[in-house]
């Protein structure tokens, strides 16, 4: 006795007919009625009373056809089972990122993945750079992509590209009237607003180290605990804040954005666990390759090394 078999007598028992459960199953009549008789044979009975039209079953076809039944309905859910554990088990990509990544083309690359991998469950996380080195060796994420450069065996981190910096000023603040870029000279002659708080150390880090690198001393007037709030703050007239470039692309009727002389920048980090070799993170660096090329950016060498072919 074996699936087959009993699939095909389940057949014949609902179609009450030889020729039409052949129809349904697809097969000639002949092998039908040799697969039954088969199956007659290792239950040691006749499961179908031949002579009654329509066909009907025996006291054991009734018995059998049961029992057929509950196998047949639990290989189904067993199947469907399986099929829900492979899926969940290999076709999910978690991100982390940090808040000022979302202005930096982060949302068009997410767009293009989902576009190449439709069948796998995305997953985004807001969190800090700090916090995604931890995540990622918890297996909690599966790639990252922050602004500050550290050092772990663990993880594998790749500069896509420096991010230039710029100022963003309120409205009627006296340096917005210069339509031309502001030396960090004149910034720091202002109230500086810094972003994040903590933990550190972090992207208001590197702002500072940015001011002393060219001999200044920033006035901290507030340290805001994420972008947003930062944001907020200038518009208030609180002060100045140092920020990626790509976050001017966000107009605000009380907040102006100028360049800066001085070519400051700051890094866009992609990381994730030496040790992961898997379809979908090679998948996500083929494009971001992709991405960039068409973007004019240069692509590291290691997206095109670890790339799907």
């Amino acid at each position: 006795m074996d699936l087959r078999q009993l699939r095909h007598f389940i057949a014949v028992a609902n179609a009450r007919s030889f020729s039409r459960a052949a129809e349904q199953l697809n097969i000639a009549q002949p092998p039908l009625s040799r697969t039954i008789r088969q199956l007659e044979n290792a239950v040691g009975g006749a499961l179908f009373d031949r002579s009654a039209r329509p066909l009907a079953m025996t006291p054991l076809g009734l018995l059998l056809h049961e029992q057929a039944r509950q196998i047949m309905d639990r290989m189904d859910d067993m199947q469907s089972m399986m099929k829900a554990a492979t899926a969940t088990d290999r076709r999910r990509f978690t991100i982390g990122f940090v808040a000022s990544t979302i202005y930096a083309r982060l949302p068009e690359l997410i767009r293009a993945f989902r576009q190449r991998a439709p069948d796998v469950e995305l997953s985004l996380v807001e969190s800090t750079t700090l916090d995604q080195i931890s995540a990622l060796k918890e297996g909690r994420i599966d790639v990252g992509f922050g602004r500050i450069r550290f050092e772990d065996p663990a993880i594998k981190r790749t500069v896509l590209r420096n991010e230039r910096l710029a100022v963003a000023l309120p409205r009627g603040h006296q340096l917005a009237r210069l339509d031309a870029p502001l030396t960090l000279k004149q910034v720091a002659s202002e109230p500086q607003i810094i972003y994040p708080r903590s933990p550190r150390p972090s992207y208001a880090d590197q702002v500072i180290s940015l001011f002393r690198d060219y001999g200044l001393e920033p006035a901290i007037a507030h340290e805001a605990r994420e972008l947003q709030i930062a944001i907020g703050l200038v518009a208030a007239e609180e002060g100045l804040a140092i920020i990626p470039e790509s976050i001017s692309r966000s107009r605000s009727h009380d907040v102006v954005y100028r360049e800066l002389v001085e070519p400051a920048t700051s890094p866009i980090i992609m990381s994730h666990r030496n040790s992961d070799n898997s379809h979908e993170l090679r998948l996500m660096m083929s494009v971001i390759a992709d991405q960039y090329a068409q973007w004019g950016y240069p692509v590291p060498e290691s997206l095109l090394i670890l790339s799907p072919q």
